[in-house]
């Protein structure tokens, strides 16, 4: 685990844009998670996406932030979609680039049918300059979560497709990170609501930044 200096240096690089997207930014190039409704931004080096569902993969969205040399790490669903250095993964691998480790893990949900375990779809634990961030994908509170040990933890919040606020609790509290950052509101579902009453619930227990919408 990383010291405090290390991951608050980090997360001031990393930007929420809305959904499940952040952007982290760095030297050698940003690096994205699940691009959408974005419209522009610096090159990316990396990009993560999670999943096939038209608010993830985006290729359109992964157009205005590619280059040749842009690396995109996904599940197969999405890779049939996208062109480029493309690598299709399954939950439980590791990828080197360079400096990064990429390791996959999964994202499904328990009690509703969106996001069926069997699709294999991911959540990320990207791993940059020492600090561990998990982007969990639309995922509900799994039991492979009680597993992670990671820095900073982006968790969704809304409901209906993923976890709820109050599940996204109980999974902040099973992972434990030094910092937990909500997602997945204010756009198609979830409101900021979510995302306050997912940090008041944590307050003495897990830290929790609720990032601006920035882009």
């Amino acid at each position: 685990m990383a010291d405090q200096a290390a991951i608050d240096k980090v997360v001031s690089n990393l930007h929420w844009l809305g959904h499940d997207t952040f952007r982290l930014d760095r030297p050698q190039g940003a690096i994205y998670f699940d691009p959408y409704e974005i419209t522009a931004g610096p090159q990316a080096a990396l990009i993560l996406i999670s999943h096939d569902h038209f608010d993830h993969c985006v290729p359109e969205d992964v157009a205005k932030i590619q280059g040749e040399d842009t690396v995109i790490l996904t599940e197969s669903d999405s890779a049939g979609k996208l062109s480029g250095k493309v690598k299709a993964l399954e939950p439980g691998q590791k990828v080197t680039l360079g400096d990064l480790t990429v390791q996959t893990v999964p994202a499904y949900n328990l009690n509703k049918d969106f996001h069926p375990r069997a699709n294999n779809w991911l959540g990320f634990i990207l791993t940059v300059d020492g600090v561990s961030i998990y982007h969990a994908g639309d995922t509900d509170y799994i039991p492979e979560m009680d597993q992670l040990h990671v820095d900073v933890a982006l968790l969704p919040v809304s409901g209906t497709y993923v976890m709820t606020a109050e599940e996204a609790v109980a999974a902040a509290q099973a992972i434990g990170p030094k910092l937990a950052i909500p997602m997945h509101y204010g756009a198609i579902v979830g409101e900021l609501s979510d995302a306050e009453r997912f940090a008041n619930s944590l307050e003495g227990l897990v830290p929790v930044r609720i990032l601006p919408k920035e882009g």
